[in-house]
Formats: C-alpha cells, sequence, structure tokens
C-alpha cells in the first residue's frame, strides 16, 4: 500500500517535468499546420523529419552542434584540472594569514555578482587579444566562470579525506604529485564525476556569453543558434524544437553514463563514521 502510494505522489511530479519536454519533441515532428491547430493534437498527428533536415541540413545546426561539444568539453576539462589542483592546495597545505579562507571566500564571490556585470568588459578583452567570434574565447571565458564552483565543490572532497593516506604514500617513496594522482583523484572520483556533469551543463546551456562574444556560424553555439530563429517576421518552432531535441541528446548521455558516479559524489561526506 506505502509503495503504491509513493508511486501515485511521484507521478504528478514526473508528469509536470516531463510535459514540456515531450511537448517540444511532438512540435519537432508536427506539420506546421498541427503546431497551430485548435486544440492542439497530443498524440494523434502525422509525423514529419521535416525540421531536422532544414535545421541540420539547410541551416548550420550541425555546426553550432560541433562548437557547442568542443567548447563544452575543452572547457570542463580545463576547469577541473585547474580548480582540482586548486582546491588540493587549499585544503592540504595551510598558508599564512588564514589566506586558505580568505581565498576561498574570494573565488566563491566571483559567482556572487550577475554575469551580464562583465559582459562588456570580457568582449572588450577578447577584442583587443582579437578573439572575438573563436571557439577559444568561449573556452576562456567558460573555464573562467566554472572556476570557482570546481574549486569550492572539490575542496570540501579532498577536506573530508583524511591526510593519512597521502602521509601513507609519502613514506613509501611517492611523490606529492604522485600520491595525488594515485591515491587521492581515484578516491574523490565521485566527486569529479559530479563536479563535471554540473559544469558540463553550464557549458552547454550559456548563452549570454556566446551572444554576446560570437556573431557567425564558425563560432556560434547551440543555445544562440536556436535562439536566431526567432525573428521580426516569424518564429520557426519546429527547427527551434529538433535542435532543442538533439541538444538535450548528449547531456542526458553523459548523465546517464555518470549516473552512478553523480550520486555517490552527491552524498560524498555526507554522513560522518
Amino acid at each position: 500500500m506505502i509503495k503504491n502510494l509513493r508511486y501515485v505522489l511521484l507521478l504528478p511530479a514526473l508528469v509536470f517535468a516531463l510535459a514540456p519536454v515531450y511537448w517540444m519533441l511532438t512540435i519537432s515532428l508536427k506539420t506546421e499546420v498541427d503546431q497551430f491547430a485548435s486544440p492542439p493534437p497530443w498524440f494523434v498527428f502525422t509525423p514529419t523529419l521535416q525540421h531536422y533536415y532544414d535545421a541540420f541540413v539547410t541551416r548550420a545546426f550541425g555546426q553550432y552542434l560541433i562548437t557547442s561539444a568542443v567548447v563544452a568539453v575543452t572547457s570542463t576539462a580545463c576547469a577541473l584540472v585547474i580548480g582540482t589542483a586548486a582546491a588540493y592546495g587549499l585544503a592540504r597545505f595551510q598558508l599564512p594569514w588564514r589566506l586558505n579562507r580568505r581565498l576561498s571566500l574570494w573565488i566563491l564571490s566571483t559567482r556572487m555578482f550577475p554575469a551580464i556585470v562583465t559582459a562588456v568588459p570580457l568582449f572588450l578583452m577578447m577584442r583587443d587579444v582579437r578573439l572575438l567570434n573563436t571557439r577559444a574565447s568561449l573556452i576562456i571565458v567558460y573555464t573562467a566562470f566554472n572556476l570557482p564552483f570546481v574549486v569550492w565543490m572539490m575542496h570540501g572532497f579532498f577536506a573530508d579525506l583524511p591526510r593519512d593516506l597521502e602521509e601513507a604514500a609519502l613514506v613509501d617513496g611517492d611523490s606529492r604529485l604522485g600520491a595525488l594522482v594515485r591515491v587521492v583523484l581515484p578516491l574523490v572520483a565521485p566527486g569529479l564525476a559530479a563536479t563535471a556533469v554540473f559544469c558540463l551543463i553550464v557549458s552547454w546551456n550559456e548563452f549570454l556569453f556566446a551572444l554576446v562574444l560570437t556573431q557567425t556560424d564558425a563560432a556560434m553555439t547551440l543555445p544562440v543558434g536556436i535562439a536566431g530563429r526567432v525573428t521580426q517576421y516569424e518564429i520557426k518552432w519546429g527547427v527551434m524544437s529538433a535542435a532543442a531535441s538533439v541538444a538535450i541528446v548528449p547531456i542526458l548521455v553523459f548523465a546517464l553514463a555518470l549516473q552512478k558516479y553523480l550520486v555517490r559524489g552527491l552524498s560524498l561526506g555526507a554522513v560522518k563514521g
């Protein structure tokens, strides 16, 4: 009885969460006549792949998808490498004048102000170094944007890990870097996976900086390309829905592949023994 009640309580939440996704998928498969029909056909309609053809063959959404993948994966990897090293240093080395705590707060404070505040300065900086309309500009910006989150997350994981494990490796003749790579990182792998998923989602869905820093098809990301189908004359609902349906697949696959590590990473350190 209790088990059935649990499913009854979960069903409305599931429907509420998946209804927009289902509507987007159906719009991508409907003709324009079915899209604007009243009442709308929820289940019975004639499917078509014309919108997918228009998005990825006629238009440059394939290029946008490749750019988003390159930028998101590269910026996530860079943020993980730099942020993990910084978090390990803050967690394991005692700096004078309580700089550990101050640096942690300073790093986190960069996420406390609106992103729009940095849009114009970043545009001017990238213009001066001739990186506008390039993937490199987005990789640099996304890496800097994700770094505070990586440092804050990984600092907590490193702080919960006993120092005795590293000290044992150092006694056995391993170096500090070797102990980090061969002992510490495998133990915090769930935390790395959870952090990577969040960073990848942020980079994949980011819109503001991609809109400001890129204007050409070669450097434009998928969110900006999708938004570009809203014009003063018409809104290409079918093409936008088709591109958005494809855009959710890579993130969904990545999250499902790391699901067990993601759950462990989110709960790592939550229970003290």
